[in-house]
């Protein structure tokens, strides 16, 4: 694997680290990229940064995950895309994006504006696509990493290479020396065994990955009889998937020696530590700021707060720390 230089946020370089309360610290590295703090933006509600500015502060997030480009615009699936469910939301946007081009001349002229680290989402029915994608990103002034977007519940065929270890593994390994960037790669709840999927990724070269994606599901309008999503069923995501996506965030950081981003639910610090406990190296907040444009802030406050009532030097002392997590998996 190629040695990449360590990149960080313009605020990581004036301090070195965000200091929590008592002098600790709330730095993290992965894959090389210096993050002030654990918390990062999910792909998601905040698109690609420019659509929810005037509401929200994105500096907030010591680093922001894109919503997923494609190589050509996509307009999505048809209206509703959201659903509010008794613990959280359904969405099937179906990735509406300005592909590639629009990427690079609309949106990243913005998300470099953020002074944070970026990272790329990228989604592709192909190899080749993925190539491409990852070619046209790579030389892009404030693109930190890619995030391979595997695992996709709301489009066609967007699932394929996440659930398939073998093809994960053809994926990452096709792309590996296409890049000096780090790749991590999203994966999907959605399987029998996660841990097959992020093995194959790790040994194909995969820097870090993301944990997880929504969970399949659907809503029903009894009065009508009708979906509640145009189409038909979408992602769940919200507090709702959160101990699904601590236990999947627990197996693969057992089973990886990678750096897990742990994503899925997280609203409030305890929220964020249970996944740093249970081994993520950082976590990712997304539908929370839906109803909550502080949590993100809130987070990170609480985070600093836990570091000094249990007299810890830096969140990274907390990763990994599940009192008998030695015991085998249910």
């Amino acid at each position: 694997m190629p040695n990449r230089p360590i990149a960080e946020s313009p605020e990581a370089k004036r301090s070195g680290a965000e200091p929590g309360a008592a002098g600790s610290s709330l730095e993290v590295e992965i894959s090389g990229i210096r993050f002030a703090h654990p918390v990062l933006s999910a792909p998601g509600p905040l698109g690609f940064g420019h659509e929810v500015q005037s509401v929200m502060d994105l500096r907030v997030f010591a680093g922001f995950i894109t919503k997923s480009v494609t190589i050509e615009p996509r307009e999505g699936h048809a209206y509703p895309h959201m659903a509010k469910t008794e613990g959280g939301y359904l969405n099937s946007l179906g990735l509406p994006n300005l592909g590639l081009a629009g990427f690079l001349t609309r949106d990243m002229p913005f998300l470099r504006t953020l002074g944070v680290p970026i990272i790329v989402s990228a989604a592709a029915h192909t190899v080749a696509e993925f190539v491409t994608l990852v070619d046209w990103l790579s030389p892009e002034p404030g693109v930190c990493a890619v995030e391979l977007n595997v695992s996709c519940p709301n489009v066609e065929a967007g699932m394929t290479f996440g659930v398939d270890a073998r093809l994960t593994y053809e994926l990452v390994s096709a792309l590996r020396p296409a890049t000096q960037l780090p790749l991590w790669v999203k994966l999907t709840p959605n399987v029998t065994d996660i841990t097959v999927v992020a093995r194959a990724a790790q040994d194909a070269g995969a820097d870090a990955l993301s944990v997880a994606n929504t969970v399949t599901g659907m809503a029903i309008d009894v009065h009508t009889r009708r979906p509640k999503l145009g189409a038909v069923t979408g992602g769940l995501s919200g507090p709702a998937i959160r101990p699904v996506a601590v236990y999947l965030t627990w197996q693969v950081s057992r089973a990886c020696t990678i750096p897990v981003i742990g994503m899925g639910g997280i609203a409030t610090a305890d929220d964020a530590l249970e996944f740093l406990i249970a081994g993520a190296r950082a976590v990712a907040v997304g539908t929370a700021v839906i109803d909550n444009h502080g949590a993100p802030t809130q987070i990170r406050q609480g985070l600093a707060a836990y570091l000094a009532r249990h007299g810890l030097s830096s969140v990274n002392d907390i990763v990994g720390t599940l009192a008998g997590s030695e015991a085998s998996h249910a």
